[in-house]
């Protein structure tokens, strides 16, 4: 998210706070596609981090790319943090570590998000170029550690950096050290929301597996082949992880606004001042707890939207659904997550066909599958079966789904060609993540230094 809101309409009840999700109920005529991307900025001549302050920095980049766009620079404390599209359809941010994130717009095909990440990264380099820095499209910083990285002058992360070591041992790893390729997608109604939902819960650590590309921590294999996956067991649990609501035929959109009720606030925001509300839930906020520590300390639909904005179960429900599970990764992947979710989810067919699929899968089952996949990607078993089986069948229906929408580009082609790196880890049977390793132990001669050479943006 580029922008924390600050929207005052005033707040009185549950109600309020669930039917501004239930907003987001649309016609699937007006659904679009919104993917994310996050990668890490280094330097070519001795691949180090990139820092905030300096001639060529996070925030010389920030800079450039205003002066280019014309976009609308994001501001906190003075300093620039990220850009808004003047129609407010796209954004560039910055996440804690320095990890560069374009939010795309919301886009009718994969085809066009393929565009707008191939023009957002051109652009990018141009202004890059000149400043000796590149882009890493991997899920986990492969070398610096975490007092090497650094820290990006963000209000909200401040409170989050303080925060994240008293809920769990991994928080900062997931702030500093990674990077995701994310897909929004809309919904028609409460029951369409409830089904898609339920199935990309249960199918994310497929996700997860499939993306896996996070094997090197601090300059050597740290075990994982989703590093990042593993860092997302022990985050803040109270707001993260599965939802077992999410897993009954009943569940809609007054459970997940009573459930975000009760996790405790970052920060709320009053003239332009973030102020620290760790220690309250939103329902306590809602009942009166912050009067007397703040001015105005009457809830609005800002702090509502920026509450629901620091939740981070593997898939995010706001006016629509964020696909959470996936690593980052080189630029056809960038392609491929989004292309995975809206062949299951946006074609009635493949979505009816997922459904069936994990319909009687527990949540025991599907948390037992998140907790292995971190370590064993495809191979992890579920029902007796590797995981690799599952995939194929997963990835058939998503096809399926991408060639009925029939959405062509100028050559005739439907969505479904850009699922073919999810083919080649499927016919290799060997995830981005076991192939870096196969680099690191053979031409990279135990070294993850070429990481950046040949992994680059």
């Amino acid at each position: 998210m580029a922008r924390d809101t600050t929207d005052q309409t005033p707040l009185s009840s549950v109600q309020e706070l669930t039917d501004y999700i239930a907003a987001g109920n649309k016609p699937p005529e007006r659904f679009r596609i919104g993917t994310e991307h996050e990668k890490f900025a280094f330097f070519r001549a001795d691949n180090s981090p990139v820092p905030y302050f300096g001639d060529a920095s996070i925030s010389a980049l920030l800079t450039g790319l205003q002066k280019k766009s014309g976009w609308e620079p994001i501001l906190d404390g003075g300093n620039i943090i990220g850009l808004a599209e003047q129609n407010g359809m796209g954004a560039i941010s910055i996440e804690p570590g320095g990890q560069f994130e374009l939010s795309g717009a919301p886009l009718e095909t994969i085809h066009q998000t393929c565009r707008e990440s191939n023009q957002h990264l051109a652009t990018l380099r141009e202004i890059a170029e000149p400043m000796g820095i590149r882009f890493l499209g991997i899920g986990g910083s492969p070398k610096w550690t975490y007092a090497e990285t650094p820290q990006m002058p963000k209000s909200r992360y401040e409170i989050m950096t303080r925060y994240m070591p008293k809920v769990g041992t991994k928080g900062l790893d997931m702030m500093y050290r990674t990077c995701t390729i994310q897909v929004n997608l809309d919904f028609s109604s409460e029951a369409d929301m409830r089904k898609k939902m339920r199935v990309s819960m249960k199918l994310q650590s497929l996700a997860t597996a499939l993306f896996a590309s996070s094997p090197f921590t601090e300059g050597k294999p740290n075990g994982l082949l989703s590093w990042r996956g593993d860092i997302w067991r022990d985050t803040d649990n109270r707001r993260s992880g599965l939802l077992d609501f999410t897993f009954r035929d009943d569940f809609g959109f007054r459970d997940y606004a009573e459930w975000a009720l009760d996790v405790p606030m970052y920060f709320i925001v009053r003239d332009g001042r973030y102020h620290d509300c760790t220690h309250v839930t939103f329902r306590q906020f809602m009942n009166g707890a912050l009067k007397g520590e703040v001015v105005d300390p009457a809830p609005t639909m800002g702090d509502w939207t920026n509450h629901l904005s620091t939740l981070f179960p593997d898939v995010r429900l706001k006016r629509f659904l964020e696909m959470r599970g996936a690593d980052g990764g080189p630029w056809r992947r960038i392609c491929a997550l989004p292309a995975f979710w809206v062949g299951l989810l946006y074609e009635d067919a493949a979505l009816e066909a997922a459904d069936e699929l994990t319909k009687d899968w527990s949540f025991a089952e599907v948390s037992a599958l998140r907790n292995a996949v971190p370590a064993e990607g495809l191979q992890a078993e579920f029902r007796g079966h590797s995981l690799l089986e599952m995939a194929r069948e997963v990835v058939g229906i998503s096809k399926a789904g991408l060639k009925s929408r029939g959405k062509l580009n100028g050559e005739g082609q439907d969505e479904s060609i850009f699922l073919a790196p999810l083919d080649e880890v499927l016919a290799k049977k060997a995830t981005l993540a076991e192939d870096l390793l196969s680099l690191y132990h053979g031409r990279w001669q135990g070294s993850v230094e070429p990481v950046f050479e040949d992994y680059q943006y």
